[in-house]
């Protein structure tokens, strides 16, 4: 009995070691992810992620909370230099899925940021400065920190190298009082660009109202917005992005987190959007807003109840917007991504 006993012992403990060993090595060399909603999905599907040198690196965590948001920031080596501005979307109400700001607010207190907006241009709430900031205060952003409209004082000029389209891009004259952004961007569907990530928050979120007009012509016109070429306007946004990137010191000063929650086909510039098809998945973060956006394209093409978003960026021809801003430098569509999740 005694030895039968210890025989149970030793197996016991060998079963324990194999196990934990087990457990370390798949995480270590795990091949998916899991997301919000317990999805799996796995890495050989994910069309632009290769494991190679000099590949971006995109961070995923299936959390999607204001510890998750502080921690994700946090891999990615990012040191703010001076003044921070903490670029969003406030979101048109009544019922927009803007993030919220308890999601944000550990961030902006690590960051002593002020929240930034520039003006929209269709009709809204948020058209001039005025009802902008009381837009931010009835969503609570207000509560949480300073919110600054950068294009309340009107816009500069800043030039675009090597643009595919444009040659210069309107930013708001407030843009030069930072040193250093964190672009925090809730992903989702977008009627007029097919997606919404961080390509589109530093083009034509940054853009002041003409900048806006000038990026949805191909810079064809600072009087109206309607009427441009679709494939010159997801250049333009390539464009518009790229200066903003150089401007900060050639992407060094600026970094980027797409949260994907509440992933409707419709922006958070739509007050009452459709409903999201597609279950929450997470949050993911990179240096290089091309690869951040492509990540997450490939995550949803993969995503169940993903269909409807998919259409609407195929028929928009959302892509052709990774494409230039690829072309014209701005980052890599390849990356390779690690799920920190707890």
């Amino acid at each position: 009995m005694k030895y039968f006993k210890l025989l149970l012992f030793f197996s016991f403990c060998f079963i324990f070691f194999i196990s934990i060993s087990d457990a370390k090595s798949n995480s270590k060399n795990k091949d998916f992810i899991l997301t919000n909603s317990g999805q799996t999905i796995k890495f050989k599907n994910l069309k632009y992620l290769k494991k190679e040198k000099d590949i971006p690196l995109v961070y995923f965590t299936k959390d999607i909370t204001a510890e998750s948001i502080l921690n994700i920031y946090k891999k990615l080596d990012f040191k703010p230099a001076g003044k921070v501005g903490l670029k969003i979307s406030i979101g048109e109400p009544p019922k927009s899925n803007y993030l919220r700001p308890e999601l944000l607010k550990s961030l902006i207190s690590e960051l002593n940021a002020n929240i930034v907006e520039c003006n929209v241009i269709y009709p809204g709430r948020r058209m001039n400065t005025t009802m902008h900031l009381e837009v931010a205060k009835e969503h609570g952003f207000a509560d949480v920190t300073n919110v600054d409209i950068l294009d309340s004082e009107g816009d500069i000029s800043i030039p675009v190298r090597k643009g595919i389209i444009l040659k210069e891009n309107f930013i708001g004259t407030h843009f030069k009082n930072y040193s250093s952004y964190v672009v925090v961007s809730h992903f989702k569907g977008d009627k007029m660009s097919g997606f919404g990530g961080a390509i589109k928050n530093i083009s034509i979120g940054f853009a002041s109202s003409m900048g806006k007009k000038f990026i949805h012509t191909g810079g064809k016109s600072r009087t109206t917005w309607m009427g441009g070429d679709q494939n010159e306007f997801c250049e333009a946004m390539a464009d518009a992005g790229k200066a903003v990137s150089d401007y900060m010191n050639n992407g060094k000063n600026i970094t980027y987190i797409n949260v994907m929650n509440r992933l409707s086909v419709d922006c958070d510039c739509n007050g009452n959007p459709t409903e999201p098809d597609i279950l929450d998945i997470g949050v993911l973060a990179s240096n290089d807003p091309v690869a951040l956006d492509q990540a997450c394209i490939d995550i949803i093409s993969l995503a169940k109840g993903s269909k409807s978003l998919l259409e609407r960026i195929k028929n928009k021809n959302g892509l052709h917007t990774l494409e230039s801003a690829e072309k014209n430098g701005l980052g890599k569509r390849n990356y390779y991504l690690i799920d920190i999740s707890k």
